[in-house]
């Protein structure tokens, strides 16, 4: 039996309605939920002894099942006589105080303010089917009843799937009429979820329009969003922002259902939320394994990435996590990577807050009720503490952080929040700052101190440990050298450098320190950098190391092409990237590798000379000239 209409403008039809009913029979038609589906909600709005009325109300069985709880007076109206019959015959001895009616809700007969609460399940969805004026002109007169028929303080509260033009429509209808109007997410169970793979994947809202009395000449909109039934409201500054979070929240329902049917969706991540601030607490990954094959305690578990430790390959490429997932042998992981500038207090806190949220990326055919494991490194959610954050006119905003490695070792960072998950500059503490970090820790947790900036003062020197490279592409570079010269004659040869990009000054710093003839000069666009480098990381000058603020590119052909032009750097070391956001990680910029700007990076090197030493001298000062020449030049880029 087809009960569907041939338009969804037919659902605005009076004879659709009866024959709709009259073919369905008693049988009760339930729009988007039972009554044990949204209880949740229709109980945190309506209380028993207020006076409601259900417009629309069909054969559902909502009404009754409210009554039966205590919800004893009860109005209900239907502009399909066959169905306001069906539910009278079944309801007049059960339940004789509810009322049935057969009444058009865009001219109902009740007086003003008869009401406490308007019960609409569906009512406005069937009716707005598109924004055709005609539609809209019937939308305008049934909302006006609604506000009309309403006391001061009374509620209407309207279940939808909450779709862009439905909620632009009563939103903005009520908010101009000066009432409060929130929007909340209906709650499903982790049962109702894992069952519910094959069904409707869109989500379930509640709008509860709360009718003010109007205050002349006030402006004032009241926008909120409840996105579980016992969280606590989330204010918006606008319709437009109510309206965004609540697509966001129809998004991830979808990605939700996507998943559970076993979607090819490639890779996959999203964010999960404060509920009171909206700001990201959580970036989750979802990885799968097809190779893995299902046993009965492999579907499903959850890798939580301890802090400070989510830029490292295994944890935040794809094929590191794909790697960790297959290595773990389940047949879905989600990795979970801790935001900074949140507090956590411990693995099981954070167990306890993500275990439902997570459910609803569990894979098919996970058996109900199925314990799902939280893995980590350690057992710990690891440090992370924030020294110091700014924003630099050039780069952006930045972050100073010590985080703790795998070695129990501390090391500090400079992030761009504009890439949060690249490291731009690292260094490694020293045991004593590592020991007395530790210690800290403990103590803040015994405080219970809320996440918070340390703006503490500028770390001494000796804090950082300047024999030690942390980045591979900067070992790699000092590795190069050993192109130019013996490796041991290094140390005691002058050689003249030029690093192009300071950042944490961890590289000129080092080559200044371990080979104590060289001269090095350092370009760095952004005046902050130095600042941050001498501050936080230990980067001083000296007369054989200096630092000119500058634009490389501009640097290098001032000097390719002024008056005093002439080779003067045996090493060139290009370690910037780009400073614009669209072209991903580039290093070097694509303007550092352009046939021009090559050229002028050769006319000032030193060129190669052929060593004028025989093999006799050689051998006299007991050395071994490897390499082609004596001396020759050598550019190093990343």
């Amino acid at each position: 039996m087809n009960l569907l209409p041939k338009s969804a403008k037919e659902f605005g039809s009076v004879d659709y309605w009866e024959k709709f009913f009259q073919q369905r029979g008693k049988k009760a038609f339930e729009w988007y939920g039972t009554y044990l589906e949204l209880c949740g909600v229709l109980h945190k709005y309506i209380k028993p002894r207020e006076k409601v009325l259900v417009i629309g109300c069909g054969n559902s069985e909502l009404s009754e099942q409210l009554y039966d709880v205590g919800y004893q007076d009860i109005v209900n109206i239907d502009i399909s006589e066959v169905v306001i019959k069906q539910m009278k015959e079944c309801n007049a001895t059960r339940r004789p105080q509810m009322r049935f009616l057969k009444m058009d809700m865009t001219q109902m007969e009740f007086p003003d303010a008869s009401f406490q609460v308007v019960l609409d399940k569906g009512t406005l969805d069937a009716v707005l089917t598109d924004e055709e004026e005609k539609t809209l002109q019937q939308v305008d007169r049934m909302l006006a009843e609604v506000g009309r028929v309403l006391q001061v303080g009374g509620r209407y509260l309207c279940i939808s799937l909450a779709q862009a033009h439905i909620l632009k429509k009563a939103v903005g209808h009520f908010s101009r009429e000066g009432w409060m109007v929130r929007v909340h997410q209906v709650a499903n169970s982790q049962d109702q979820v894992l069952e519910a793979e094959s069904q409707f994947s869109l989500p379930v809202f509640a709008f509860i329009m709360t009718k003010f009395r109007p205050v002349p000449g006030s402006a004032l909109q009241i926008f909120e969003l409840c996105a579980q039934e016992q969280g606590k409201p989330v204010r918006l500054e606008s319709a437009e922002r109510l309206a965004e979070a609540v697509r966001e929240r129809q998004q991830y329902a979808w990605l939700c259902s996507q998943l559970r049917r076993k979607a090819k969706l490639g890779s996959v991540s999203l964010d999960l939320c404060d509920g009171d601030t909206g700001e990201p607490r959580y970036t989750l990954h979802v990885v799968d394994s097809p190779t893995v094959k299902p046993s009965r305690d492999n579907h499903f578990a959850i890798f939580i990435i301890p802090q400070g430790r989510e830029t490292e390959w295994l944890f935040g490429m794809d094929e590191g996590r794909k790697q960790l997932a297959a290595s773990a042998g389940f047949r879905r992981l989600i990795t979970v990577a801790l935001h900074r500038g949140q507090q956590y207090e411990s693995m099981d806190h954070i167990q306890a807050e993500l275990s439902a949220r997570v459910m609803e990326l569990a894979p098919a055919g996970m058996p109900l009720q199925q314990q799902v494991p939280f893995l980590s490194v350690g057992g710990d959610i690891g440090v992370r503490t924030i020294q110091h954050q700014d924003c630099s006119p050039l780069s952006g905003d930045y972050v100073i952080e010590d985080v703790q490695g795998d070695d129990k070792r501390f090391f500090r960072r400079l992030i761009f929040l504009s890439n949060r998950n690249v490291v731009q500059s690292e260094a490694r503490l020293l045991k004593d700052v590592s020991h007395r970090a530790q210690k800290k820790r403990k103590k803040d947790r015994k405080k219970q101190r809320p996440a918070e900036v340390e703006d503490l003062p500028a770390a001494p020197e000796q804090s950082i440990d300047k024999s030690y490279l942390c980045c591979e592409h900067h070992k790699a570079m000092i590795a190069g050298l050993a192109l130019l010269r013996n490796p041991e004659q290094l140390p005691e040869i002058s050689l003249a450098l030029l690093v192009v990009g300071l950042g944490g000054g961890s590289l000129p710093l080092f080559v200044h320190d371990h080979f104590p003839k060289s001269c090095i000069d350092a370009v760095e666009i952004d005046p902050t950098m130095l600042e941050v480098a001498t501050r936080w990381f230990g980067f001083s000058q000296s007369d054989r190391m200096k630092v000119h603020i500058a634009d490389g590119l501009d640097y290098i052909a001032s000097l390719a092409e002024g008056e005093e032009a002439q080779p003067r750097y045996d090493v060139i070391m290009f370690d910037v990237d780009s400073k614009d956001p669209t072209l991903g990680m580039s290093c070097p910029p694509p303007a550092f590798v352009e046939q021009s700007f090559l050229q002028k990076v050769k006319s000032i090197l030193i060129p190669e000379e052929t060593s004028k030493m025989t093999e006799v001298e050689q051998k006299k000062q007991g050395s071994r000239i490897s390499g082609p020449s004596a001396s020759s030049s050598l550019v190093v880029c990343t």
